[in-house]
């Protein structure tokens, strides 16, 4: 059985659940940022964090320590701008944001180009085309996809924190020198929360599309970065909440 997930006994059967345990995220050896996730592409998710917050511009050189649980990684190359005083802490469900948060996004996230248009029928379609073995074992587990415009899957990760699968994705097109992500479309398979439209915003995304609901700040962002944001992706319909002109038919 694979990381992603393990086997129990439930009821006197096998069942199989989601993995989840802790990484810790240091830079200069200093702790900086412990997230609750599905272990599996640590460097990417790493990476994509870093990134989505601002702490980097370009890929950072990170790697696992000697930490036997192999449950920390360190970054060793230097930070774009220090964290907060106080450490992040992310959970499977949610990331951290306050006060002013569209106010810093601005700072490190452009407004979008026009980007891609992208059929109505295709947008709609995407949560199907998302790879999830480890959702069909378990149940438990949230994807991100990166598409082309043309709807051809180019990655997709799994994780218990639908902010750190797409981490691990943008991440992944950080380190492999992809970004900005001007032309492609990211999806995700559950809701639409601020942070994924933050962490779409910083990786140049124009078109974000979600099987679920987004919150009234995601949409708020959305606007505010000229992202087409699309949500309740499924049985062939899907409602446009922004940006709208990227949108055919």
């Amino acid at each position: 059985m694979n990381g992603s997930v393990k086997a129990i006994i439930r009821d006197g059967e096998v069942d199989v659940v989601a993995v989840e345990e802790p990484l810790e995220i240091r830079a200069g050896g200093e702790p900086i940022a412990v997230t609750m996730r599905t272990p599996g592409r640590d460097a990417e998710l790493a990476a994509g964090f870093l990134f989505g917050e601002g702490l980097v511009r370009t890929a950072p050189d990170v790697g696992l320590t000697d930490d036997l649980a192999g449950n920390t990684i360190e970054v060793r190359s230097p930070l774009a701008r220090q964290p907060a005083s106080r450490r992040f802490y992310t959970t499977s469900s949610c990331g951290v944001c306050g006060k002013g948060a569209l106010e810093e996004i601005a700072v490190y996230a452009e407004p979008l180009p026009s980007g891609p248009s992208c059929a109505r029928d295709l947008l709609a379609g995407l949560p199907d085309r998302l790879v999830q073995p480890g959702f069909a074992r378990s149940g438990g587990i949230h994807a991100t996809g990166l598409f082309d415009h043309n709807g051809a899957l180019v990655d997709v990760a799994e994780d218990v924190g639908r902010h750190n699968a797409m981490d691990k994705v943008i991440g992944r097109a950080l380190l492999e020198g992809r970004l900005p992500l001007h032309e492609q479309v990211l999806c995700v398979s559950g809701r639409l929360s601020f942070e994924l439209v933050q962490k779409a915003a910083v990786a140049g995304a124009p078109i974000l599309v979600g099987a679920g609901a987004p919150s009234s700040l995601a949409v708020a962002l959305a606007e505010d970065r000229r992202i087409t944001l699309c949500g309740f992706a499924r049985h062939g319909r899907v409602n446009v909440y922004t940006a709208p002109e990227r949108v055919v038919g």
